[in-house]
């Protein structure tokens, strides 16, 4: 059911990992042990694959037998893991299969036998043509504990450690789906199309488990943003707002309290049995051809903290269910994408199956990934349609562009010199040759893990308006992080939990109010309405989409560059210096042909391109050609 190539030195391993069983039927059954855990819970029918390996948790003994009581749905083979506790069953789902319950019949090894009832669901109509995110977006990242709380009888669980205490940078402050919810009105306003959301998962942690990379429960968003229940209906709401909902998944590792961890399946569930050990993060040592054996595993092996045990992918069971896992959220929650988090660390081999079976399932679909390196050929390494000397394909279609991300910041706070400043941008953006597909690549000013834009550009509103116009105009599909429209910073330090803080106006008693404006400082409302009005314009341009980037060598602290299309021309220019400038167009006259006028998409303005044009200083200027 499940291939992949497996490491020489795991196969010892994996080859006792299971054994066959016979099936047994028997008409004498009970009620199924309220203590049985089956993942997925549910599945759908009419789905392109035909398989599905049903993971069965029973703690009190072995199940040695499985029988269907539909003939659309055949056991192919009942398997079972070291620990007896588990089991795995495949599945042959016929075309015949219709909506509804199917008994499965179990038999254990103590002679109980007990019939268990599995749901299979209608699929959405379109759910396979789905169409994913592109150029076409813009994505708003959002740490939900941050943004909004909208139901305050779920800021504490009983069920779950760790309290409310918005005191504490590092605490849970209580946003959840409802909040968001309830702002869905403003990001639509804001011109936002697609809207990440750092990990809901249940993260069951007694301290610091707002930031949901600690998952302790892959089927169940955490009770604290509302549930299951919540996370369908903030989807649903988005989508009648025209947002669609990207999910972020992480199969490198889950948390020190995830139910498996008191009872693995088998040793090789997490690497190095279960002991932590310090991954080495040597990014390049999965594209190094001299790269020892050592330095590979000490990278994919490592974890990343004590809390954070790191899974084993190359156990072909454990990589199943991962990748069963992300296609349950995408059809459960009508996902427009994944973000798949600390992608290299993960097994590379379970990384092309990863992409290609979720991409089989749903071909319009995007996913992108997180390789944080600089280097732009370490990046483009994992993009589908490289052509790598060591023959590998990743098959994800996009990538978090952190080379990028760091030649902007460089760019704009650089002195203009040699091949210092705007020249950074343009050299980065010559490395494009690298990539399969540049223009699907994610372009961000920041993110939940770095200082944020503002302060990475010296609080300086103007410099920020001017990265954010770039980002938006540039190719790629631009991410914009929550509050970087209100210039939210974190001045004067790096902690994570400062980076994320509240959205101003999401709690009841705050004094500030995002949404409505209330209480910003100037420079954050003007930066508001020109990131509204910047981003409800790009929103209908064709040359931004899908328009062909053509750029020029910066000079004296301006860089110019054409965005051209068959229905739409636009000419970028970035102005650096403190003072006015007074553009040569004669050094555009290829991009500029016969064009006569330019319109200023964010002024207004329109000028005749005879009279040349003025750039206001320390400004991203944009102009429609006429």
């Amino acid at each position: 059911m499940f291939k992949f190539t497996l490491r020489a030195i795991h196969l010892s391993l994996i080859a006792g990992f299971v054994s066959a069983l016979p099936v047994y039927f028997s008409a004498e059954t009970s009620a199924a042990p309220s203590a049985i855990k089956v993942e997925p819970p549910f599945w759908w029918q009419d789905m392109r694959s035909s398989e599905l390996q049903l993971m069965i948790y029973l703690p009190s003994e072995k199940v040695v037998g499985v029988e269907s009581s539909s003939d659309s749905v055949r056991v192919r083979k009942l398997s079972s893991a070291p620990n007896a506790h588990y089991s795995f069953v495949d599945l042959a789902l016929e075309k015949t299969l219709a909506p509804g319950v199917v008994t499965l019949n179990v038999i254990t090894e103590s002679g109980e036998k007990f019939n268990y009832d599995y749901e299979f669901k209608q699929r959405a109509k379109g759910s396979r043509a789905r169409k994913g995110f592109s150029s076409e977006d813009v994505i708003y990242l959002v740490t939900p504990d941050r943004y909004a709380n909208g139901d305050a009888s779920n800021d504490n669980i009983e069920s779950l450690s760790e309290k409310l205490d918005r005191s504490n940078p590092d605490g849970r402050h209580g946003g959840d789906l409802a909040g968001l919810e309830n702002h869905l009105d403003y990001l639509a306003g804001l011109g936002i199309t697609k809207i990440w959301l750092n990990p809901l998962q249940q993260n069951n942690e007694p301290a610091y488990s707002y930031h949901g990379y600690s998952i302790s429960d892959l089927y169940e968003i955490d009770a604290r943003y509302g549930g299951n229940d919540g996370l369908l209906s903030f989807s649903s709401k988005a989508r009648e707002s025209g947002i669609g909902l990207i999910m972020d998944t992480i199969p490198n590792h889950v948390g020190i309290n995830h139910w498996w961890l008191k009872d693995l399946p088998s040793k090789d569930w997490v690497n190095n049995e279960g002991k932590f050990i310090q991954t080495s993060h040597n990014h390049e040592a999965i594209q190094d051809p001299y790269a020892s054996e050592a330095d590979k595993f000490a990278f994919n092996d490592g974890w990343f903290v004590p809390t954070m045990p790191d899974l084993n992918q190359r156990n072909p069971y454990l990589a199943n269910y991962l990748i069963q896992n992300n296609i349950w959220w995408i059809e459960f929650a009508g996902l427009a994408g994944l973000r798949v988090d600390t992608l290299p660390y993960a097994d590379k081999h379970f990384t092309t199956e990863f992409n290609k079976r979720i991409l089989a399932e749903y071909p319009q679909l995007n996913i992108v990934g997180e390789e944080w390196s600089i280097n732009p050929a370490i990046v483009a390494y994992w993009q589908e349609g490289k052509l790598n000397q060591d023959g590998y394909n990743g098959a994800v279609p996009s990538l978090m562009d952190f080379p990028l991300q760091d030649a902007l910041i460089q760019a704009l706070t650089e002195p203009e010199q040699d091949r210092d400043g705007l020249r950074k941008l343009h050299a980065m953006l010559s490395n494009d040759f690298q990539y399969a597909s540049a223009s699907n690549l994610v372009v961000i000013g920041d993110n939940h893990d770095m200082s944020r834009l503002h302060t990475q550009l010296d609080d300086d509103p103007e410099l920020t308006r001017m990265a954010l116009a770039f980002l938006m105009t540039t190719r790629g599909i631009p991410q914009l992080f929550y509050g970087t429209e209100i210039l939210m910073s974190n001045t004067g330090t790096d902690a994570h939990g400062v980076i994320r803080s509240d959205f101003p106006g999401g709690w009841v008693g705050d004094k500030i109010d995002a949404k409505t404006g209330e209480g910003l400082s100037k420079q954050a409302r003007v930066t508001q309405d020109y990131v509204r009005k910047l981003l409800n314009w790009r929103k209908k341009s064709p040359a931004i989409h899908h328009g062909e980037l053509v750029h020029y060598l910066p000079n004296n602290g301006i860089y110019v560059y054409f965005r051209t299309h068959d229905q739409q021309a636009v000419m970028v220019v970035m102005n650096k210096n403190t003072s006015e400038v007074s553009l040569n167009l004669g050094l555009y006259s290829e991009l500029l042909n016969d064009r006569s006028g330019a319109l200023n998409v964010m002024s207004g303005q329109e000028y005749r391109l005879d009279k040349g044009l003025r750039i206001a200083a320390k400004s991203t200027q944009i102009f429609e050609l006429k």
